[in-house]
């Protein structure tokens, strides 16, 4: 079986990746299934190949096909890498694209690199703020806005559509991601009798939508970067009903909560701008294609700032009850990646779907939290959870998707995503 990978190596007529509609791929790749019905083979001591009857011919057919079989996404920046490529425990190459730009490879590992980035942030915030709490409310609301809107320029109509034709997988993610984290927010503030700002902030977080970060975290743990990116995509979405809406109904007791401000707030900063970025996508193709090649790296440096700033506004009551303020937040991040999991698994979904939906349960929108505690709450105890947020969800998703990244997906892992 470890040939396999090899032999997938060697089925490209043309080893030089097309650019297609902002896509890179390698023309005639053969897809992982195709491989697997065909090459229960055996090399002889000559070191030829011998294929079973029919082998030949389906892997003839596959080669001839003039598409790519199977493409995984592997990173926000809509860089694919064929299945075939991919070892039979489930990894994806090491080495990025030939066919990637140096300037490509530097954005990839500099997003690769994020949890590094979000510490540095965190070290700068707490012990030098001035040099990152400039970025306020209304600087911190373009830069959250404009992050939405390089999200929804790398999206089509095609991804809704394939939203579509996954409704059980993506819905199951939606349900994880609006039902599953709020509760556990809820019982988390009333197990731990936080005060009632605290209580209010760590809920307001929990019903925020998946974060960007994710599909990061996903690509590392090798789950399905696709299915992330549609998952992030529907919770944003759904995020200018579900987040002011489930705000209201569980931290309503608490303190008082402007459901119609979060909601409005909600649409400016994150629907309106990824709805523009998927139409500018559609229209106006090549201006997109031109204006997409830096989005990555703004969306790097500002996915920092709007990291550190938080830590920032917040750094003299982390100084004092940084502990007390640690403990609820980590306990929620770890209980949602952990429910998140078995929910999927619960759901007979496959591995690397469970990691994925794990991941997006796990991972939210810290920095829209503490926009909208801001914006919509007068204690500012009510941001303090969304900042530790913003730490915990980056370093408990990274360590999570370093330590799956080391564990194989099965061979026979089930495909619960329809292309």
């Amino acid at each position: 079986m470890a040939s396999m990978a090899s032999v997938s190596r060697i089925l490209h007529k043309d080893p030089q990746p097309h650019a297609f509609h902002g896509l890179h791929w390698k023309s005639y790749c053969v897809s992982g299934s195709a491989i697997r019905r065909a090459a229960s083979y055996h090399a002889d001591p000559t070191g030829a190949l011998s294929f079973p009857r029919g082998g030949e011919r389906i892997l003839n057919a596959a080669i001839t096909a003039s598409v790519p079989l199977s493409i995984v996404p592997t990173s926000r920046a809509n860089q694919f890498l064929c299945k075939a490529e991919a070892n039979v425990s489930g990894d994806v190459p090491s080495k990025a694209p030939s066919g990637m730009s140096q300037y490509e490879r530097i954005v990839e590992l500099l997003t690769t690199l994020f949890p590094v980035w979000v510490i540095l942030g965190t070290i700068i915030g707490i012990y030098k703020p001035s040099a990152v709490t400039w970025l306020q409310t209304d600087l911190f609301t373009v830069g959250l806005g404009f992050l939405m809107l390089s999200m929804g320029l790398t999206l089509t109509f095609e991804d809704f559509r394939r939203c579509m034709r996954n409704p059980w997988t993506v819905g199951v993610g939606f349900l994880a991601q609006y039902m599953v984290k709020p509760l556990l927010g809820f019982f988390i503030s009333m197990s731990l009798k936080l005060s009632a700002p605290l209580a209010t902030g760590l809920i307001l977080v929990s019903c925020c939508p998946g974060g960007q970060a994710s599909n990061v975290a996903t690509y590392i743990s090798k789950g399905n970067v696709a299915l992330s990116v549609l998952m992030t995509t529907c919770s944003t979405i759904g995020a200018i009903i579900m987040t002011p809406l489930l705000t209201k109904f569980l931290a309503g007791q608490l303190v008082p909560v402007d459901a119609a401000g979060l909601a409005i707030s909600t649409f400016q900063v994150v629907l309106l701008p990824t709805i523009i970025g998927v139409l500018a996508h559609e229209y106006f193709p090549k201006f997109t294609e031109r204006i997409i090649t830096l989005t990555p790296l703004i969306g790097v440096i500002l996915t920092t700032l709007l990291c550190a700033s938080p830590i920032g506004q917040v750094a003299e009551v982390l100084k004092t009850q940084g502990a007390q303020l640690i403990l609820p937040v980590a306990v929620l991040h770890a209980a949602a990646f952990a429910l998140g999991y078995w929910v999927s698994k619960f759901s007979s979904f496959g591995e690397s779907t469970s990691r994925t939906i794990s991941i997006e349960c796990g991972m939210q929108s810290s920095a829209l939290g503490f926009l909208l505690a801001q914006k919509h709450f007068t204690n500012p105890l009510v941001a303090v959870p969304s900042a530790v947020s913003v730490v915990c969800m980056a370093l408990g998703g990274s360590a999570l998707a370093v330590f799956w990244r080391n564990v194989p997906i099965p061979l026979n892992d089930k495909d619960d995503f329809k292309e």
